[in-house]
């Protein structure tokens, strides 16, 4: 689990969107780190490869970084690292963000594979985070159970 913030990673103010979505991730039964990283292309790209590549990593879900902002690079960084594209939940988590309001669709999302692991970006707001939960949780079982498969 990212947090992507740069104030955040240089201590200042308080996450609130990490930790609402690693408490989502493990009321699923997850087992869960998380980290904060600054919005940099960089530091984003390298901690997702750094996990991703880690052997047994299922999931990596960042929150932050989504929007319009010239320093929101999440789904930059994120499509520079994934091999192959799963387009599905970043869709669905914008179309459905559409039922909750008008601004849904200014978020950039990607999701995708790298090695064995399903990356999904995450708004970084925690309403949003709980609505969009709903329709990424169902779907993680079978979805490890595929990227495990030889």
């Amino acid at each position: 689990m990212l947090t992507v913030s740069t104030s955040l990673a240089r201590g200042e103010g308080e996450d609130v969107s990490g930790p609402a979505l690693v408490e989502l991730c493990e009321r699923a039964g997850l087992e869960v780190s998380h980290e904060v990283v600054p919005d940099e292309h960089e530091a984003i790209g390298g901690a997702l490869k750094r996990l991703a590549d880690h052997e047994g990593v299922r999931f990596v879900f960042t929150t932050g970084g989504t929007g319009l902002t010239p320093d929101d690079v999440t789904p930059e960084a994120t499509g520079a690292v994934i091999e192959r594209e799963a387009p599905g939940y970043a869709e669905a988590i914008r179309s459905d963000a559409r039922n909750h309001t008008p601004l849904g669709i200014l978020t950039r999302g990607v999701s995708g594979v790298r090695c064995r692991t399903l990356i999904i970006n995450f708004p970084g707001n925690p309403k949003a985070i709980a609505q969009s939960w709903p329709i990424v949780e169902p779907t993680l079982e079978h979805a490890a159970a595929t990227l495990e498969r030889e």
